[in-house]
Formats: structure tokens, C-alpha cells, sequence
């Protein structure tokens, strides 16, 4: 069985960092490309980033690129993502996606506020 754990949300304030990590198990990590996409309340579900499975390419969502980055440890089937200069519309659920499958865990929340 798939599983995604996220965690690593939190208030912040503007301007600040956050690292938010997922757990992954129930498949072969390495193997598979991963996302991460996030869910503003009264909008549309965002792709944020992808990396490819050996963790050597990255493509970024503009309102992501020069702010957050996306890695992964895949000895420790650990997917991260690295917010900086955090803004209050980016406070949203992010949720670690496998993209075969479209699997999502249940989601870590960011808020961004003063």
C-alpha cells in the first residue's frame, strides 16, 4: 500500500522559511518521479515542483522558482521541499504527490501571516 506522510508545516511570517518533508512507503521510491502540489482554500489545486526519480532534475511552477526547491534522499524514501521567502499566498495544504498513480498523502499546512 502507497503511503505519503507529510509534515513540516506551520505559521510563519512573511518572509519566513519552512522545510516540509514526506515520508514515503509501500513502493520503490527511487524509482518514481515525485511532485508536490498544493490546495488554496476557494482555488484550485497548484502544481508547486516535480523531480525526477534519481533526484537529478528539477522543473518548478513560477511562482515557486527562486523560492522553494524540491529534493529528495532516496536511501531514506524522503521527499523535502524548501520554502523561502515565504509570502501569504502561499499559505495553503501541500501535499507529496507520486505521480504514477497520483498518489497524495494528507496534506501539511502552510500559513503565512503576520
Amino acid at each position: 500500500e502507497v503511503q505519503l506522510v507529510e509534515s513540516g508545516g506551520g505559521l510563519v511570517q512573511p518572509g519566513g522559511s519552512l522545510r516540509l518533508s514526506c515520508a514515503a512507503s509501500g513502493f520503490t521510491f527511487s524509482d518514481d518521479d515525485m511532485a508536490w502540489v498544493r490546495l488554496i482554500p476557494g482555488h484550485r489545486e497548484e502544481w508547486v515542483a516535480r523531480i525526477d526519480a534519481s533526484g537529478t532534475a528539477t522543473d518548478y511552477a513560477d511562482f515557486a522558482k527562486g523560492r522553494f526547491t524540491i529534493s529528495r534522499d532516496n536511501a531514506e524514501n524522503t521527499l523535502y521541499l524548501q520554502l523561502h521567502s515565504l509570502k501569504t499566498e502561499d499559505t495553503a495544504m501541500y501535499y507529496c504527490n507520486r505521480i504514477i498513480g497520483d498518489y497524495r498523502g494528507q496534506g501539511t499546512q502552510v500559513t503565512v501571516s503576520s
